[in-house]
């Protein structure tokens, strides 16, 4: 999404060039392929470890980090995986996405028209506000030292990123529609 904003407010005129249907399906692909190969090293390592406490998890899906907390196996080779991961699959392309949106705040600033650089701006925040949710829901939740661990705030973080922020990404996208707005607004007045 951050491509695609990007080529609307700095390329507009070779939008239709830059976002071809070639270049849509092979960002999907990756996002789809990465997404399903990225979990598997870690739970390799996961799956070798031996587990002699309580087999409850105090969590609300099996999540890695309650796993570690169960295990009495040498934590650090996945410690230190999780970590390049995170660097890697998480930090990535969060600074990809603001060095995109860097671009395309300088190119909305050189807009003339106020309306123009409103819309501009309008278009952009609804994406940014979702990313910036869940990849800082996702850095609290993997990207902290396991000494600072803790079973409520894990389950928290898991529960913003899993259930709220999706929850909120339809409503975040569609109060951009004029017709979503128009639609609460005959519903806000009826009421009254």
């Amino acid at each position: 999404m951050a491509y695609d904003r990007y080529v609307a407010i700095c390329h507009p005129l070779h939008y239709v060039l830059m976002m071809n249907k070639k270049i849509c399906t092979l960002l999907v692909a990756v996002s789809w392929i990465v997404g399903s190969l990225q979990p598997v090293p870690a739970e390799v390592l996961i799956s070798n470890f031996s587990f002699c406490t309580s087999n409850l998890i105090n969590h609300f899906f099996c999540d890695p980090n309650a796993l570690i907390k169960l295990s009495c196996s040498d934590l650090y080779d996945l410690e230190t995986l999780i970590a390049f991961e995170g660097i890697i699959v998480a930090l990535s392309p969060f600074v990809l996405i603001m060095i995109s949106y860097i671009c395309i705040i300088k190119t909305i600033l050189k807009i003339q028209s106020t309306d123009g650089r409103c819309k501009a701006f309008s278009t952009c925040s609804s994406h940014l506000i979702v990313v910036s949710a869940f990849c800082g829901s996702l850095s609290c939740m993997y990207m902290r030292p396991p000494s600072m661990y803790s079973p409520e705030l894990d389950k928290l973080f898991s529960l913003l990123y899993t259930v709220l922020i999706p929850m909120l990404n339809p409503i975040i996208y569609s109060l951009r529609n004029q017709e979503v707005k128009n639609a609460l607004r005959n519903v806000k007045f009826r009421k009254q």
